[in-house]
């Protein structure tokens, strides 16, 4: 865990029934019988895949609420922060993996940028619904095959093999309209520039440090993530910081003053007059009208 009094920060080690396993993923059955110690909301360090094959409830993604309504499945980034609320009956598979897993041996390195689901352009997370039987039985068999290799301590390889298996037949599945939006060169450099926010949101980069690591120009990604998503650059930045503060002052008992400083705030006033911009009310009030509202 991460984050001191803030919301926690999970790394795959957490999740691993056996205590100091070195594999980089993780894939086991996810049902009522699935006990971790996580506070929620939480978020990962890792990629996440939920299939979901029996139950209900909510899954709340970012500042997004999906309901749950199976056969589904669930895609999430490192970075984001995500809560659930199930019913007993919830039956499903969950893999967990990271990035340096998946990418070992692959040449093109901007593969998971390249699914649609995974950073998504629009900042939304809405689950992949299956329709057709036979694709719900043909997931469950690959995860079926993932939970055994965990079991049997198969090959890394094989577990790779799989995950590969279920990303592209998830992405086959995706919607045809989302599949081309997330497409193409500049495409997966705004998928960059997100996954970067969410790796340097604390730092309070400027768009020209932003620019620098990924060896555009600032005008080039400006225009690029403009004409993409219909923001500025500094506006997806901004968006992210009002997303942490909102989550912090919600979920956490830090103080004003100690957001401000673990979101890279020097100055305190600057700090409450950013956040009333863009949102129209104070840290303080909007933490006591959230606590009303729970």
């Amino acid at each position: 865990m991460a984050e001191h009094k803030g919301i926690p920060i999970y790394s795959l080690d957490k999740f691993k029934p056996v205590a100091g396993s070195a594999l980089p993923f993780q894939v086991e059955v996810f049902d009522a019988n699935r006990h971790f110690e996580v506070q929620y909301p939480h978020r990962h360090d890792f990629f996440e895949v939920l299939f979901l094959t029996q139950g209900s409830g909510i899954h709340v993604i970012d500042s997004n609420e999906y309901e749950i309504k199976p056969p589904c499945v669930f895609f999430l980034s490192p970075g984001q922060t995500h809560k659930l609320e199930l019913s007993k009956d919830v039956d499903g598979y969950i893999f967990l993996f990271t990035a340096e897993f998946y990418l070992l041996d692959r040449s093109n390195k901007n593969k998971l940028l390249e699914f649609p689901f995974f950073f998504n352009l629009k900042q939304e997370n809405p689950p992949l619904l299956l329709v057709e039987e036979s694709d719900t039985l043909f997931l469950k068999g690959l995860f079926r095959q993932g939970a055994k290799v965990m079991e049997e301590e198969k090959s890394q390889e094989f577990a790779n093999s799989l995950l590969d298996l279920i990303l592209n037949t998830c992405e086959r599945l995706y919607p045809r309209e989302q599949r081309a939006i997330e497409k193409g060169k500049g495409h997966l450099m705004v998928k960059r520039f997100r996954e970067l926010i969410e790796e340097k949101y604390q730092l309070n980069f400027s768009i020209k440090q932003y620019a620098e690591e990924l060896n555009v120009t600032e005008n080039h990604l400006t225009h690029t993530v403009k004409e993409l998503t219909g923001k500025t650059s500094k506006e997806l930045v901004f968006d992210k910081q009002v997303l942490e503060i909102k989550r912090l002052l919600k979920h956490s008992d830090l103080s004003v003053s100690e957001i401000s400083m673990q979101l890279g705030f020097k100055d305190q006033s600057y700090f409450s007059k950013f956040f009333k911009k863009f949102t129209g009310q104070t840290p303080n009030a909007y933490r006591e009208e959230s606590l009303k509202s729970t």
